[in-house]
């Protein structure tokens, strides 16, 4: 999965609810928008964080360049994660390739909806400032824990 993200979690406004924008760039398949949203808000309820995050849905073309742009990486990946620094910028964006989301769901033998959660998932803890590729498992751990209590699977 790639990821453009800093470090230290974010909290937003702890006590506050998670207000999420989704907008979808693609059109090729239907997307379950509140299946997102709940699975977002999961998130954040069990995280404690509240704020406003963006969940971009789009295709291989946008993904391909923001990851050229932001990571020097010229290909297209799966999700997408840029801190917005909480407050009034906003906890953060999360955008996600659904054409790479559909070939990942089919060789890993999940559906689109699946995979959709998955990513949503882990590009919002990215968004708050956790990395997998920086810390000692912490937020593999911590992805585990989620993906079980909210999608009933690792």
């Amino acid at each position: 999965m790639g990821c453009f993200e800093g470090g230290g979690a974010l909290s937003g406004e702890p006590s506050g609810r998670l207000s999420v924008v989704l907008l979808d760039r693609q059109r090729r398949r239907r997307v379950g928008a509140a299946r997102l949203r709940r699975v977002l808000h999961g998130a954040a309820a069990s995280l404690r964080v509240g704020g406003e995050v963006s969940l971009v849905l789009a295709g291989d073309r946008l993904l391909r360049r923001l990851n050229r742009d932001y990571r020097g990486k010229d290909r297209p990946t799966d999700v997408l994660s840029f801190e917005g620094g909480g407050g009034e910028a906003g906890l953060g964006d999360v955008v996600i390739s659904v054409e790479t989301a559909e070939r990942n769901a089919r060789a890993g033998g999940r559906t689109l909806g699946q995979e959709l959660d998955v990513l949503a998932l882990h590009g919002f803890l990215h968004v708050l400032g956790y990395d997998h590729e920086a810390d000692d498992g912490t937020m593999d751990r911590l992805e585990k824990r989620l993906r079980k209590r909210l999608l009933g699977r690792a």
